[in-house]
């Protein structure tokens, strides 16, 4: 099956991790032009060859620099058709139980995992509710399903909250032909699993306990993105899709 997209411009968030540049170098692909949005920047070259890309430096908790940029790149584009939110932080030293984590802490995480959705929410969804168009895929995660005795507990609660919130949003302007999915990874080898680089090991354990007994790939991740931005997935939206090599499956 190929895919085909009616839409000619996106917006992806945390474009910078493994799952953003992926996302972001297949809508390049597709002609799509795209604006990536992240504190660290691309990779050297990464730009040039994918033209269709462009890169603003900006903090996804700054409201009024996240609309200026979003407004300038809308207007010369003329359109918002997508959004691709993979904006996450997972502090493992920090995000702890309920019971011990600094207050801090707990509204920091919520702030980047779950109040910037609802600030691209603002200023994308009016955008797309003009041209009676559009896709948005979220970046939850399986820990959003449940409880873990080594907890990150801000993680995993602000993933669960992107989850109802995406489904809101896809009741609320489904009469505006716009669709809002979520996908929740299990373990992907990116950036925020790089304790793996230091505890090898501890990666070939988990891949064993994982059914399809590996660990996963950004490009996991980006091709069920695309699919659910493209015009064969048009009737798919509300609901969520577990990318985990099964382990959520298993008794």
């Amino acid at each position: 099956m190929k895919l085909t997209y009616k839409g000619k411009s996106a917006i992806v968030t945390g474009a910078c991790g493994g799952m953003g540049l992926e996302v972001s170098k297949n809508l390049s692909k597709n002609n799509i032009a795209v604006l990536m949005i992240d504190l660290k920047k691309p990779p050297k070259n990464f730009l040039k060859d994918n033209q269709n890309c462009t890169y603003k430096n900006i903090d996804v908790t700054n409201f009024k620099k996240l609309k200026k940029s979003i407004e300038i790149f809308c207007k010369k584009n003329k359109q918002i058709d997508y959004l691709i939110n993979t904006t996450g932080v997972l502090w493992f030293d920090k995000d702890i139980s309920s019971t011990n984590i600094d207050p801090k802490i707990w509204d920091k995480v919520y702030e980047i995992n779950l109040k910037s959705m609802v600030y691209l929410s603002k200023i994308i969804i009016p955008k797309m509710k003009k041209n009676k168009f559009g896709s948005m895929v979220h970046i939850s995660s399986v820990d959003a399903l449940s409880g873990d005795n080594k907890p990150q507990d801000a993680y995993g609660s602000s993933k669960a909250a992107m989850i109802r919130l995406s489904k809101s949003l896809a009741i609320q302007f489904a009469s505006n032909n716009i669709r809002s999915n979520s996908i929740l990874p299990g373990a992907v080898d990116t950036n925020m699993q790089r304790r793996w680089k230091k505890n090898p090991s501890a990666k070939k354990k988990l891949a064993k306990v994982i059914p399809l007994n590996r660990i996963g790939e950004p490009q996991d991740i980006s091709n069920t993105v695309m699919f659910l931005l493209s015009d064969q997935s048009n009737y798919i939206t509300g609901t969520e899709i577990i990318i985990d090599g099964g382990i959520t499956a298993k008794p």
